[in-house]
């Protein structure tokens, strides 16, 4: 899975229901309102709100959800007070993990991870002990089955992806993680969608240096771990270097 976050994945494969539907949808107006509380309320200047509201709409997040959210960082809406969290962590079989989060208790927030961490065996440690394991690289995700049929070729796409400026790509299932530096995330994604190739998130990853394998049942207890850690309100982005 490289950089991609593990906690986008289980968003999408989910068949969500209105309940986790909201869950999402809560999460996703958390992003929004940090990122234009963080550097104003107009996506065309602010680049952490556009990837903000781009993402939400990966997830079908209505219109009128992003707007509010995006009111409520100006105060005009009311709402509580909202702060980031990161944190590092060892995980099952041994992989390493950054969480990234958004809450409003920062100490409640930690014991909710640590909790979900100490029932999957991982642990979390001090800052900076996980974090040179990994890159900060802009990512574009593709997903080959939404393509016109022309580009649903996985040569012709990984091609295309590469001449419009591609550090490094990656496939897990039928998506492709295209990445590049931050500051040229902007030009790719334009130079990608002049070939006609459909975006289906875009945003900052991290990126693991290097990556390990683990045995199908160790596999299947860190999705699990995912999956739990996603469920918890203040997380937002899982990353680890588990090959999967």
């Amino acid at each position: 899975m490289s950089g991609h976050s593990h906690a986008r994945t289980v968003r999408h494969q989910k068949n969500l229901t209105d309940q986790k539907r909201g869950q999402v949808f809560s999460k996703m107006a958390r992003l929004i309102s940090i990122a234009a509380k963080d550097g104003g309320p107009n996506p065309e200047t602010n680049s952490k709100l556009r990837v903000a509201i781009e993402t939400a709409r990966s997830f079908r997040m209505p219109n009128e959800n992003i707007e509010r959210a995006i009111k409520r960082a100006s105060g005009e809406a009311g709402g509580e007070k909202l702060e980031e969290v990161f944190y590092e962590a060892y995980g099952p079989g041994g992989i390493a993990l950054i969480i990234e989060g958004i809450t409003d208790n920062k100490n409640r927030a930690l014991g909710e991870v640590k909790q979900i961490l100490n029932q999957h065996q991982g642990k979390l440690v001090q800052g900076g002990a996980i974090k040179w394991m990994f890159e900060r690289k802009g990512c574009i995700t593709i997903n080959c089955k939404l393509q016109i049929e022309d580009l649903q070729n996985r040569e012709r796409l990984e091609l295309i992806a590469i001449e419009a400026g591609a550090q490094d790509i990656y496939w897990h299932n039928d998506d492709l993680d295209v990445y590049t530096d931050i500051e040229d995330l902007e030009k790719v994604k334009k130079n990608l969608e002049e070939k006609e190739v459909k975006i289906d998130s875009t945003g900052l990853d991290w990126k693991p240096k290097e990556m390990i394998w683990l045995g199908e049942k160790e596999k299947e207890s860190c999705l699990k771990f995912f999956e739990a850690l996603d469920e918890l309100e203040s997380v937002q982005e899982i990353y680890s270097n588990l090959k999967i």
